[in-house]
Formats: structure tokens, C-alpha cells, sequence
């Protein structure tokens, strides 16, 4: 299968705005880079995904994902940015589609946790049964969306996305599963969740926390 992964990236500076108490600037733009590296690092070593999508209206992101072998898309500027991150996902959709996509992978990037055989655990279960999984968030967003086939639902991300994305699976008609996956329930958004990092196992990230 066309297993693609895509992941939308604010400008490194301007992402993370809830830590702005906590982190200066510099701090939130080093947090992101090392994000953004990780979860593409990870990506790589599972091996699972036939490609990988990286959009965003920052270049020094795009580099980034061009530097791990992530096709870098210059995210289209909005007239009126009114519905969040998802045409900037529908326009990654378009992209990988455009390459054979058969599959399609959301991830944020701000998933510190993720290993490789959470990808490998989303890749088996597209497999078992076609259709939409979704990972909900610790405050019921979605931390992944996995569609098969890529243009199943529209994109719902922002409040309440859990629900929002489980509504339009039903009026979609198609299987829909929910898999809770506890590396990839922990997101990085507010002050309290720099506690997380302070784990040994989160050296990458101890000057954060």
C-alpha cells in the first residue's frame, strides 16, 4: 500500500504560543526544531511509510524536512485564517495523493513519546480492516488519523476533534477505529506538560523542562 504520512508545522517561532510564560522565543523555536526532528527521525527508523509530507509556510521547516527525506510543501497562505490547520492538510491530501497515497497518516508533531512500533501498531491495523483509526488526545483531539482510502472524510481538526472525526466516519458509512495509544496521547501544549520531558528517557529535551 501507498502508506504516506503528512504533518502540518507552524513557523518553529511562532508554535507553541501557550508556553510563552515558561520559554522565550529561542526556547519555543528549539522545542519545535527538536519535535519536528524527532518525529521524522522515528518515522525513518519504522520504515513503515512509502513517504512522508511536511507542510508549512516556514522554510526554515521545509529544510528541515527535506533534510530527512520528507517532501517539504509551502503550506498556501489563507486570506482569512479561519479554519485552522485543516486546508493546510487538504492541500498535503491533494500531494500525496498526486504521489499513489492509497493510506494517509496524520501526525502533529509535538509527539515526544512516539516510537517506532506505534507506527507499526496504526500500519497493522489499516491493515486488518480498511477505513479510518483514530488516536484521541489526552483532551479528546486527535494526536493521529489514519485514512484508507486518503480522501475518506474531510479533516476536522481543532476543538473537539475526537468526536468531530468519529461523526463524519458514521455519516461516511465506513469502519471507524479508536486506538488508544498512550505514546501518542501526550502532546506538548501546556506549561504542565514540560513535567513530561523531564523523564531519562527524554534527554533530547531537559533543557526544557
Amino acid at each position: 500500500m501507498g502508506f504516506w504520512l503528512i504533518t502540518p508545522v507552524k513557523p518553529f517561532e511562532e508554535g507553541k504560543s501557550r508556553l510563552a510564560k515558561v520559554l522565550s522565543i529561542a526556547e519555543r523555536t528549539s522545542l519545535n526544531q527538536q519535535l519536528l526532528t524527532n518525529l521524522l527521525t522515528v518515522v525513518q527508523r519504522a520504515g513503515v511509510c512509502t513517504g512522508m509530507i511536511v507542510v508549512s509556510q516556514s522554510h526554515a521547516a521545509l529544510q528541515l524536512a527535506a533534510a530527512h527525506n520528507a517532501v517539504p510543501l509551502l503550506e498556501k497562505k489563507q486570506k482569512i485564517y479561519v479554519d485552522g490547520l485543516n486546508p493546510a492538510l487538504e492541500q498535503a491530501r491533494t500531494a500525496a495523493m498526486a504521489r499513489g497515497a492509497t493510506v494517509l497518516l496524520v501526525l502533529p508533531a509535538d509527539l515526544p513519546w512516539i516510537q517506532p512500533d506505534d507506527l507499526w501498531q496504526l500500519y497493522r491495523a489499516a491493515q486488518r480492516q480498511p477505513g479510518i483509526i483514530i488516536v484521541p488526545s489526552r483532551d479528546n483531539g486527535t494526536n493521529a488519523l489514519l485514512l484508507q482510502p486518503p480522501d475518506a472524510i474531510a479533516f476536522a481538526f481543532g476543538p473537539d476533534s475526537f468526536a468531530r472525526h468519529e461523526q463524519l466516519a458514521a455519516q461516511a458509512g465506513l469502519p471507524c477505529q479508536t486506538l488508544r495509544m498512550p505514546n501518542l496521547a501526550i502532546d506538548i501544549d501546556q506549561p504542565a506538560d514540560l513535567a513530561l520531558l523531564a523523564d531519562p528517557t527524554m534527554s533530547a529535551y531537559s533543557s526544557f523542562t
